[in-house]
């Protein structure tokens, strides 16, 4: 059935709603975990000074402070989930910041361990592992700590920065409450003078509307939003910066960039191995611009063209109809993958599916090991949700493996190998259509769902990694940022971007980076990019037939963080230290713009 209005949650039915019950059987049940969890973080202080005494000691530290971990987790899931799918819940709300004080209570009282490692020494702890075998799981976690020991201070400081992110979590959440909460955003209007509501749930919907009036009066009313108040939102993004320039000052790195990086053994060289790649085939970009602007028929294109139909017979999926395509794409990886994947979603409640209202518009995946990988979507019975249920099944797929897999010290992975599994999805499920689908229209509704994808995540992506870069190296030397400046280097950007193919308008082009709350997470952009580079050359492997890829794929799955994602992605056959990956998932982005010219009439050539 095709949703056109959004129903209450209540008259959803429950195989379409998260299965809340999984995780706690009811409130009553959440109130007790999180009640009794203080009095664990109180024995975990109990050990401050006492990790030296004995290799049991020890072990028996460290299994409780990942067990602390683990039950927080799981409050913190059932409360952010219940948040997610009702935004109006108050007590949903409550819930949520009762979760991150208790990750500050807990994280505080954590704090000492590893200042206590580093004084032990690694020697100490490799003999112990030989005489306590349960030491011998932490092996890697050791190594890990002592790779980073340079820039992990005193047990005191220690304490004292552990007890920082709540604070510093206020500039997230604040650019989320001003412009998802206080926003009002000026309504669109048609050629035909219709008018059209303009939320955060509606505005993406709106930008691929076949009318262009409501297109282009749904873009400028919400980039003139934002622009109303863009000193608030530079003072906003400004101190988010000046935050991780004081934690690369007390974790004395030479740049945040290296920092941030620094977690997961990346050389910056990735970093801009990436930017200098994507700046060299930037006329890849342009050609698609050009030809989608030819394709639509018009004289000039502007950024709010760029999401515009290309057909007006788009293919109606059903829900179950997406989820059996996802299936059959996804078959390489072998029956049992698949048949994990359709029980999770068909009967363990993995997915909340449809819209309704007070229902957040974010779509993602989140859990914890001892819950369901739990995905909240807002289905439309489209091949874009269709693509959006592929990729966020990708993280899912990649959290139960990892699960399943992996002691919970090692549960967790990076955002930078997290991006590859659900971009491999969508690789994968996209090829199977190509494949499977050859009508024109399903065709070139194929391609526009693939350029929405790529538009966003190797052009968006890597324009916000530039420009984020640059105002962190401003901020590092001493240098103010302010409102206009971000707006000019912006638009700068875009314009180099869009290569004279698309008509800029500086203001609103410019005002882009306060449009993404991804930019409060430092240096996580970068990664979307990094993250479908992988992604397209591991499937490219897989489809291609190549022996062994399909096995190596599943083993980066199950790997979590027992080793560095770098490590684990040139296991499974893609070495992104090298700009490679690159390279060759723009060999991929200009096919598919050779396969739109050919489908609409139009040859063109870099």
């Amino acid at each position: 059935m095709l949703e056109t209005k959004a129903r209450i949650r209540a008259e959803i039915p429950t195989q379409y709603k998260w299965n809340a019950a999984s995780v706690f059987v009811d409130l009553t049940a959440w109130e007790k975990a999180a009640e009794a969890l203080p009095a664990d973080i109180h024995r975990l202080e109990g050990w401050r000074g006492r990790l030296r005494e004995s290799a049991s000691g020890l072990l028996a530290a460290l299994r409780l402070s990942f067990d602390i971990y683990s039950m927080l987790n799981k409050i913190q899931v059932y409360a952010y989930m219940g948040h997610a799918v009702d935004t109006a819940d108050n007590t949903a709300t409550q819930m949520s910041g009762r979760a991150v004080g208790l990750m500050g209570q807990a994280s505080a009282a954590a704090s000492f361990i590893e200042p206590e490692l580093i004084q032990m020494g690694l020697p100490t702890l490799r003999a112990w592992q030989q005489t306590e075998p349960g030491l011998q799981t932490y092996a890697h976690y050791f190594e890990e700590l002592f790779r980073k020991q340079a820039h992990v201070r005193s047990a005191e400081v220690e304490e004292v920065l552990a007890m920082l992110p709540p604070a510093f979590y206020s500039t997230s959440e604040t650019v989320s409450m001003l412009t998802d909460a206080d926003f009002r955003f000026p309504g669109a209007v048609g050629g035909d003078g219709t008018s059209f509501e303009v939320t955060q749930g509606t505005y993406q919907k709106l930008l691929s509307n076949p009318d262009r009036e409501v297109r282009r009066t749904a873009w400028q009313g919400y980039m003139d939003t934002y622009l109303a108040f863009k000193n608030t939102l530079a003072n906003n993004l400004n101190t988010s910066v000046q935050q991780n320039v004081f934690n690369m000052r007390v974790r004395r790195f030479d740049s945040t960039l290296e920092a941030s990086l620094f977690q997961n053994n990346i050389p910056v060289e990735v970093f801009h191995n990436l930017i200098e790649t994507y700046k060299r085939h930037l006329p890849v970009w342009h050609r698609y611009f050009r030809a989608r602007r030819k394709a639509l028929g018009v004289d000039k294109l502007y950024t709010y063209d760029i999401w515009a139909p290309l057909t007006a017979n788009h293919p109606h999926v059903p829900y179950a109809q997406a989820i059996d395509w996802v299936s059959a794409g996804l078959a390489p990886l072998g029956e049992e993958y698949v048949s994990t994947l359709r029980r999770g979603v068909l009967e363990e409640g993995w997915v909340d599916v449809y819209p309704s209202p007070g229902k957040s518009s974010a779509q993602f995946s989140g859990g914890a090991p001892g819950t369901h990988p739990f995905i909240v979507v807002n289905y439309d019975d489209t091949i874009f949700s269709m693509s959006t249920i592929a990729h966020e099944l990708g993280h899912s797929m990649h959290s139960y493996n990892t699960w399943q897999t992996q002691p919970i010290v090692y549960s967790d992975y990076s955002l930078f190998v997290a991006e590859v599994a659900s971009n491999f999805h969508q690789a994968m499920v996209r090829a199977h259509l190509f494949q499977t689908r050859p009508d024109r229209d399903f065709q070139i509704s194929l391609i526009e769902e693939a350029m929405d994808n790529f538009h966003r995540y190797f052009f968006i992506m890597p324009t916000l990694a530039r420009f984020e870069l640059e105002m962190h190296q401003h901020a590092e030397r001493g240098e103010g940022l302010s409102a206009e400046m971000m707006i000019a280097r912006m638009a700068e950007l875009y314009a180099e971007g869009y290569g004279g193919e698309v008509d800029l308008d500086p203001a609103r082009d410019g005002i882009t980076w306060a449009t993404f709350g991804h930019l409060y997470a430092d240096y996580y952009v970068y990664q979307y990019a990094t993250g479908i580079s992988g992604a397209n050359a591991l499937s490219r492997r897989i489809l291609s037939g190549e022996p062994g890829a399909a096995e190596r794929y599943l083993g980066f799955f199950k790997a979590g963080s027992s080793a560095n994602p770098l490590e684990v992605l040139q296991a499974a056959g893609v070495d992104l230290t090298t700009p490679a990956p690159v390279e060759e998932t723009f060999q991929i982005l200009e096919g598919l713009v050779s396969r739109l010219e050919g489908l609409v009439g139009i040859y063109s050539h870099i």
